[in-house]
């Protein structure tokens, strides 16, 4: 939710900083900027530069003594040069397809070196021939650039951008244009260019306003903005339903207006800190109490002038719930199923020892799996176990002990390797590792059991699944690679968080609570002060890795001890 509240800022001050640049250079009415989404626009400013544009057309036909004037205008997006009106002597059906690429004919010459060209036959003239003019039916005609200048104080010329193209065609009386139209043609090229880039200009930031607004109207999520002086400049459809407001709230009083004094302090802790502020709040919709995490942040343009406070509030009732549930669950389970797991295995350990009773391979294999199946019933209990522990702010102590690096490497992949008969499970050690290393054993063969165990899970298919171990400086790198389903790159960031799993038709029938990653993501960053990721392909298949200091600090890790 950070994301969402700095592009909000971004677009927030983008937008009013423009409006108002717009208000204050181009002397637009103040009712053009009000920030309702329901707000009038004043089409004036519009309609007196169309007036005036055409009014210059015309005066530059008849100085010219032209039959037909075209104003091409280039389109970024599209990368052409594109007729668009006010024209003289052309009517709009032939203006709408009256285009050409930027980069051809005397149009895009004329774009691309910003200098004028006169041409005496269009019809046999090799550098007209890319050009529509035949749907105009030219026979002559004089092109100069379009040229916006941006001059300093000193009234000197700091930029010029050339925006389009302005022709003029078919000279009166059947003569041809000359130099001195160029010169005239060009000197009026400078107005019409000023008016176009100022109209598109205006056009623009109306627009990206209105789209802006009309996105934060549909927000599923309430958004207010409130000015520096304390009223309310915009709040979105949710935002009014949830404080039962009417579109006339805008420009009122937030505080008396939205009459809850813990998101009206979320507000003031934003607007005087400038950072972002995170709070949770309760208001009674319909008569029922919903909670709602608010993030506010104070909205400044560019120069630092600060326009406002924005705020989202997100409904989490529902997410509030679900944790809870899931605390209940985890509790609920490891208490119901502890107690009858250690009657069976007790059970099953008599019973594997009374030899008697059964022939030894048959009631062999039979315990076995019933043995192995109880481990894991154990380590799934173990997981939710662990996992309320560290919802609960009760962390995994740790026990730190001088650990032989490379003999608990082999054993956990020999382990793996006897578990699984379609998989090749190996160890591959990259350079020299230290002999021992101060760790915590238990939680380290933990980390290498849950990783190989998710890489078996994973590789349904089979193949290799590979630890690979380095050390690199003053760190351990270790790394469990496979050949399986791999993960989608939008699910990578997610796979250590609690109960997630990726939902698909290929991961549909692979057993897992979605714990064992999330439990291995404390154990590497808590237990062990190392930090871990994950890299994959889908389809190729995933790598696991993760870094821990190859001498970890002493005193912290007795800390952690006690």
């Amino acid at each position: 939710m950070g994301d969402d509240l700095e592009e909000l800022k971004r677009q927030l001050a983008a937008a009013l900083q423009r409006i108002k640049e717009l208000e204050a250079d181009r002397n637009i009415p103040a009712q053009v900027v009000r920030t309702s989404a329901e707000a009038t626009l004043d089409v004036t400013p519009i309609s007196e530069a169309d007036v005036t544009l055409r009014r210059l057309v015309q005066r530059i036909a008849m100085i010219l003594q032209a039959e037909k004037i075209v104003i091409m205008f280039y389109d970024r997006e599209k990368g052409e040069l594109i007729g668009i009106p006010p024209a003289f002597g052309v009517d709009d059906e032939h203006l709408k397809i009256f285009r050409v690429r930027a980069t051809q004919g005397v149009s895009g010459e004329v774009f691309r070196n910003s200098e004028p060209i006169i041409f005496h036959d269009a019809t046999h003239d090799p550098r007209t021939q890319q050009d529509p003019f035949g749907l105009l039916h030219v026979l002559n005609g004089v092109s100069v650039p379009l040229v916006i200048e941006k001059r300093d104080e000193e009234n000197r010329v700091v930029d010029r951008n050339t925006i389009g193209v302005l022709h003029a065609f078919n000279k009166r009386h059947g003569e041809d244009f000359i130099d001195e139209d160029v010169r005239l043609l060009e000197r009026m090229a400078k107005n019409v260019g000023s008016i176009i880039a100022n109209l598109q200009l205006y056009k623009e930031v109306i627009e990206e306003r209105e789209e802006l607004l009309q996105t934060f109207e549909s927000l599923s999520a309430g958004l207010i903005l409130v000015s520096p002086e304390g009223r309310l400049s915009q709040i979105n459809a949710t935002a009014r339903a949830l404080f039962n407001l009417g579109q006339d709230a805008i420009g009122k009083n937030a505080r008396d207006s939205l009459k809850n004094d813990e998101l009206y302090e979320t507000l003031t802790d934003a607007q005087q800190g400038g950072e972002g502020t995170k709070r949770e709040i309760t208001v009674t919709l319909h008569g029922n109490d919903r909670i709602y995490e608010v993030q506010a942040a104070a909205v400044r343009n560019e120069e630092a002038k600060e326009l406002g406070v924005v705020a989202i509030l997100n409904d989490v009732t529902e997410m509030k719930n679900i944790d809870r549930m899931k605390s209940s669950f985890v509790a609920m389970a490891s208490h119901e199923l502890r107690t009858p797991l250690t009657a069976i295995k007790g059970f099953v350990r008599t019973l594997l020892d009374g030899e008697e009773y059964f022939g030894a391979e048959e009631r062999h294999e039979f315990h076995t799996i019933i043995d192995t199946e109880c481990d894991r019933l154990r380590r799934l209990i173990d997981d939710l176990l662990n996992t309320a522990r560290i919802e609960s702010g009760e962390s995994l102590k740790p026990n730190y002990t001088t650990v032989e690096l490379q003999p608990l490497l082999e054993k956990v992949v020999t382990i793996q390797r006897q578990a699984s008969t379609k998989h090749n499970v190996q160890l591959k050690v990259h350079g020299e590792l230290p002999k021992t290393i101060f760790a915590d054993e238990d939680k380290l063969d933990q980390i290498f059991t849950n990783l190989l165990n998710n890489a078996i899970k994973y590789s349904p298919n089979g193949g290799d699944v590979t630890v690979h171990a380095k050390q690199e400086g003053d760190t351990l790198l270790f790394g469990v690679q496979d050949q399986g389903l791999g993960i989608p790159k939008d699910h990578l960031t997610k796979v250590f968080e609690k109960f997630h799993r990726v939902n698909n038709e290929d991961n549909r029938k692979i057993y897992g609570t979605g714990l064992g990653l999330y439990l291995v993501l404390h154990l590497v960053e808590q237990v062990h002060m190392g930090k871990i990721w994950a890299e994959s392909e889908v389809g190729v298949g995933s790598t696991f890795l993760f870094r821990i200091p190859a001498n970890l600090d002493v005193e912290q890790a007795k800390a952690l001890n006690d």
